[in-house]
């Protein structure tokens, strides 16, 4: 008895194994999805597969109840609520597969919700605390134009860090006044280039030119000292010691330029469409979470404009000789 248990457990991990094989390839060759974000995708499906093999259960014997019963485990271990929300997600697109796939009947995650995730909006930097960002930076080292056409890639075109250490000089058109990223999903989109990043990119250009660089490094457009292509790590540590050497408290990281990028956009009256394609969403709900309207501006709005702000006052002597009523802002 005990022998034929261990054989079927043997036999359950070896069939996951299989799937997990079937759905990592879907995902490679359907969603063309790239190494960092399969990876993902199935490190999430490895822990329902887990949870499923120490409850003795078959994939299509899993049920919504069972998912739920999964879900509270994840809380239970300490992982915190948007990651849960993020393992759910990739656990519904593994039983979309399946189903697509004809190896379930029914799709169990239909019926299954996401935790609730609280809406959270990173740090901003105005375009005053961007000039003071790149006017932090020592332009007589050797990388202090790199830097500042880091900064102002980052804030003029909205990049992801991964797009920005990716770039290549072959997909710059600079002439043009645009760039070609590869983003998420390996699906590519045009972003114009500012004339501010492009004198940026200039300036490093002629130091660029005296460097020495690697074989097989040639195309990137940042590179670090040795002569190879800058790591995310390296831009979070840059942009970090610069917010530090220019005095802004606010806790910010590669990303917050581009959020910095969508919500000066956004505040500027660009169409949410157009910021959208701009970013590389998929989704437009995901633009509206990036971007926000800044809360002294929201402010000044209702303050402005709504009638329980709007006070009247009695006419001062050389005022309306009718002696009508005048109407005044306070603030």
């Amino acid at each position: 008895m005990e022998k034929h248990y261990f054989c079927s457990i043997i036999s359950m991990e070896k069939r996951n194994a299989a799937l997990l094989r079937s759905y990592g390839r879907y995902l490679k060759l359907e969603r063309n999805f790239t190494r960092n974000t399969l990876d993902a995708y199935l490190r999430d499906v490895e822990k329902l597969l887990e949870y499923a093999e120490a409850e003795g259960l078959e994939v299509k014997e899993i049920t919504t109840q069972h998912l739920h019963h999964f879900a509270a485990t994840l809380h239970e271990v300490g992982i915190a609520a948007r990651s849960q929300a993020r393992i759910l997600s990739g656990v519904r697109s593994f039983f979309r597969f399946l189903r697509m796939d004809g190896r379930i009947e029914s799709d169990p995650t239909e019926l299954l919700e996401s935790p609730l995730v609280g809406q959270h909006l990173p740090e901003v930097l105005s375009t005053e605390e961007v000039d003071q960002l790149e006017a932090a930076i020592d332009l007589t080292k050797w990388e202090g134009h790199r830097n500042r056409a880091i900064v102002e890639v980052l804030f003029s075109c909205g990049l992801r860090v991964s797009e920005l250490t990716g770039l290549k000089l072959s997909n710059l058109y600079i002439e043009e006044e645009f760039l070609r990223v590869e983003g998420k999903g390996r699906k590519e989109r045009l972003v114009p280039l500012s004339p501010k990043a492009i004198k940026e990119l200039h300036l490093w250009f002629d130091d660029r030119r005296h460097m020495d660089i690697k074989p097989g490094e040639e195309d990137y457009v940042f590179l670090n000292r040795r002569g190879s292509h800058l790591t995310r790590t390296m831009i979070l540590i840059i942009i970090k010691r610069l917010a530090e050497e220019a005095g802004i408290k606010k806790t910010i990281s590669p990303h917050t330029l581009r959020h910095s990028f969508a919500t000066a956009l956004l505040e500027g009256g660009a169409d949410l469409r157009a910021i959208q394609a701009m970013l590389g969403h998929e989704s437009i709900g995901t633009t509206e979470i990036y971007t926000h309207i800044d809360t002294h501006t929201l402010r000044e709005e209702i303050l402005n404009h709504h009638p329980r702000n709007l006070i009247s006052h009695p006419p001062k002597d050389g005022d309306d000789p009718a002696g009508a009523l005048t109407t005044e802002y306070t603030i």
